[in-house]
C-alpha cells in the first residue's frame, strides 16, 4: 500500500519545499498537503466518516494562524483516540527549546526537524517508519 504523506504549513514556500524534497526523493508515496490546520482537521474527519484513509505520515508546521499545530494535535487525538496510527513529525523555523521538549513528551509526535526538510531527515522519516 502507498503510503500517504500529509503536509500542513500555512507557508506556502515552505510547504512547496517539503513537496519537492519528497518529490525528489523518488519515494513511493502519496503528498497531500493543507496551508489551513483546520481545513486538514475538517478533511480527517470526513474522511473517518467515509471510512477513507487518513495520512501515515504528518508533517506539522506549529505555528500557523487561527489554530496552531499543538491544537491541531489536541483535536485530532481527541477525534481518533488509542486508534491513533498517524506518524508526526514537526517542521519548524523556530529554535524554540520549549517546543522540541514538549514534541518528545507528545505521544503522536516521531520527530522534530528544522525547515527546510533535508533529504537525510526524510530518509530517516522513511527508515523508521512503523506503519
Amino acid at each position: 500500500m502507498t503510503p500517504i504523506v500529509c503536509i500542513i504549513d500555512d507557508d506556502l514556500v515552505s510547504q512547496f519545499a517539503t513537496r519537492y524534497t519528497i518529490e525528489q526523493s523518488n519515494r513511493n508515496c502519496k503528498v497531500i498537503s493543507y496551508d489551513d490546520a483546520e481545513e486538514a482537521l475538517t478533511s480527517f474527519t470526513d474522511n473517518l466518516q467515509s471510512q477513507k484513509s487518513l495520512p501515515n505520515i504528518l508533517l506539522l508546521d506549529l505555528v500557523m494562524p487561527e489554530m496552531d499545530g499543538w491544537a491541531f494535535l489536541e483535536k485530532i487525538e481527541k477525534l481518533l483516540g488509542n486508534d491513533c496510527h498517524i506518524e508526526v513529525y514537526i517542521l519548524s523555523a523556530f529554535q524554540n527549546s520549549k517546543d522540541r521538549i514538549r514534541a518528545k513528551e507528545h505521544p503522536m509526535v516521531r520527530g522534530y526537524f528544522d525547515k527546510p526538510l533535508s533529504k537525510i531527515n526524510l530518509d530517516s522519516i522513511f527508515e523508521t517508519r512503523t506503519v
